[in-house]
């Protein structure tokens, strides 16, 4: 059978992959601790379920705007203005099926044949697949653990040519929970201004989910006016308002950009679910109160798996400023065995750790850094104990 050889293109989520294979360990009546998880672990806030259950009474079910309601388009605005001191309009916002579609949009709008985009290094698994369904070359900087996963404006600077068009990030960053400063990003604000032809697309999504946030204003890189033009800025109610099978992303960008990825939208998806923006207006608007205490369980969470790491000493670890994962560094397990199975590698490992001790992980090979895992901290204070309890059994068995 001949498909398409876009198919050969990208690979298979692992996030998903490692979600799959737990589910059918479980399916098999095996007890799975699953800390792959990439979701809150919590329910949406009541008042947003009742602005959805209303807005079925009200016959919200016809086809909506392609770049979204007004009303929605217009509380972006304020949340943008209200949370990071930024100026935008509706005409520059679009609400999508997903943070992911945004980033998709984004992406085919900037993308040609051989632009190069760049990624640091570790970055979410899907920026370098959809780049390479839009048939870009990927440039990647390695930002390693000795500075906090963050990259410097001399390699910023080393990694431009004349064929960059786009360059991805995300802070809080997915996996490492690196959140950069605002001296640190107009650092590179200022390696971008002097290259007016590349775009760059600021991934917020874990805005909220930071551990120094509580009601400040978040440090975004769209806030230096001489580079505004050119950020995308992604975001959306799945981290924030506990809202991901609701499905909706959105961008802020420059008024060209918006009509571009209304005209991709307009030809794959159209609008976004009706019930979901009008949940969204509300969540938008109402009371943040449920998702800082949201913040402020995963901040406890966050200071007892730093306190479980502690007793697993071969494990290297910097402490995560936002996001809900850790990302520990696992290259000294390389090389030892288990019943005749060597582990090679992280995804290794990460096999062997559901396998045998029964919990779900992922592999840093996923996120572009090697001898690395992320372990999600987006379950249970119970499941976290227990889940840390079995990778120290399954690694004390490795020899």
């Amino acid at each position: 059978m001949q498909l398409s050889s876009n198919l050969l293109r990208f690979s298979e989520s692992e996030t998903i992959k490692m979600s799959k294979l737990g589910r059918e360990l479980k399916a098999k009546g095996i007890n799975i601790i699953d800390l792959s998880l990439g979701e809150p672990d919590f329910n949406t806030p009541e008042h947003i379920k009742e602005a959805a259950k209303k807005a079925i009474d009200d016959n919200w079910s016809h086809y909506t705007p392609v770049s979204g309601y007004p009303e929605l388009k217009e509380a972006i605005c304020k949340k943008l203005k209200r949370d990071n001191d930024l100026e935008y309009t509706p005409q520059q916002i679009v609400v999508s099926t997903g943070a992911k579609q945004s980033i998709a949009n984004a992406m085919m709008s900037i993308l040609d044949d051989d632009d190069e985009i760049i990624i640091p290094t570790p970055y979410w698994v899907s920026y370098s697949e959809i780049a390479r369904l839009c048939r870009a070359k990927i440039v990647f900087i390695n930002a390693p653990a000795a500075t906090n996963f963050k990259i410097t404006p001399e390699q910023l600077e080393n990694a431009i040519s004349d064929k960059t068009k786009l360059f991805i990030f995300s802070s809080p960053c997915n996996p490492t929970g690196t959140v950069y400063s605002k001296d640190e990003l107009e650092a590179l604000a200022k390696v971008f201004e002097k290259h007016p032809d590349v775009f760059i697309i600021s991934d917020e999504i874990y805005e909220y989910i930071n551990f120094s946030y509580s009601g400040g204003k978040y440090e975004s890189i769209a806030q230096f006016s001489y580079i505004k033009d050119r950020v995308i800025i992604i975001n959306g109610l799945s981290k924030g308002f506990a809202m991901t099978g609701w499905r909706l992303g959105y961008t802020a960008s420059h008024p060209e950009i918006a009509k571009a990825c209304e005209k991709i939208q307009a030809q794959i998806t159209s609008g976004t679910n009706s019930i979901t923006q009008r949940a969204a207006i509300t969540a938008l608007e109402g009371p943040l109160a449920p998702t800082y205490e949201m913040v402020k369980e995963f901040t406890r969470r966050k200071q007892r798996v730093a306190e479980l790491l502690k007793e697993l000493p071969n494990l290297k670890c910097t402490e995560p400023e936002g996001a809900f994962y850790i990302f520990p560094d696992v290259s000294y397990y390389f090389g030892k065995s288990f019943e005749g199975e060597v582990i090679n590698n992280s995804s290794d490992l990460c096999m062997y750790l559901l396998n045998h001790a029964h919990i779900s992980t992922v592999s840093g090979d996923a996120f572009g850094q090697p001898g690395f895992i992320r372990i999600s901290f987006a379950n249970s204070m119970e499941n976290i104990e227990e889940g840390f309890k079995r990778i120290k059994s399954g690694l004390e068995k490795l020899s």
